[in-house]
């Protein structure tokens, strides 16, 4: 099988240029162009950093190393999904902390202790990318479920239609993407193991895990965020 070519850095800044004429459009339009330039640029520095801090945790025996990096996840996860909503504060900070990590720990040990059966809890190379899509997808239902939540709350709606309404929103991306895979799309997952020589059918049976791990804890944590607005 043919090896992935290696991407010369100068060749991918080229990727760069569909984003310089979509800023432009933009700032064309009138829109704020600030956070789409810093967002850009903040992804490009952290991914690049982070094949560095990779190869060191992948490399790690330590427990503790693994406990830390998921935990630092689940607290910018919190932090990035507070950013769009209204509340502010340490009070709100901790309840989306603890929405994420309720359902995506949960999930997380069931996958990694019951259905690919690591022999340690703790392996890298498994723990970090299946936390990082966990808490990824998390915080992105999070912030549109909360989102929407407080719009209909402000439109009068009473609890229960406001948290019906926004958790019926929160869940559209994921039940599109539920929808659209192995049709429109193969997602990155699949890809990566079909790229390195993994059989398709068991890329397959790691993929159904992975899809019905983004939904049910993407899902869950909205659920879970939703609740303490009741009281």
């Amino acid at each position: 099988m043919e090896q992935i070519n290696f991407i010369p850095l100068a060749n991918l800044m080229l990727g760069f240029l569909p984003v310089i004429v979509l800023i432009s459009i933009m700032r064309l339009w009138g829109l704020s162009i600030s956070n789409s330039i810093y967002a850009n640029f903040r992804m490009l520095i952290q991914l690049l950093l982070i094949g560095y801090v990779l190869t060191f945790i992948f490399e790690t025996d330590q427990p503790i190393i693994i406990g830390l990096v998921v935990f630092f996840m689940i607290f910018m996860s919190a932090w990035i999904a507070m950013r769009p909503l209204k509340e502010k504060g340490i009070y709100p900070f901790i309840v989306i902390f603890l929405s994420l990590a309720l359902s995506g720990l949960a999930v997380l040990f069931l996958i990694s202790q019951f259905i690919v059966d690591l022999p340690r809890w703790f392996e890298p190379n498994f723990v970090v990318p299946i936390a990082g899509m966990i808490f990824a997808n998390s915080m992105n239902t999070v912030s549109l479920a909360g989102e929407r939540f407080f719009i209909e709350k402000d439109r009068g709606e009473d609890y229960e239609c406001s948290r019906k309404i926004a958790l019926e929103t929160a869940l559209i991306p994921q039940i599109n993407a539920l929808f659209a895979v192995g049709l429109v799309s193969l997602p990155g997952m699949m890809t990566g193991q079909i790229l390195s020589g993994i059989e398709p059918l068991m890329a397959a049976r790691y993929q159904i895990m992975v899809m019905c791990m983004i939904f049910s804890t993407a899902g869950l944590s909205a659920v879970t965020y939703m609740s303490f607005k009741k009281y």
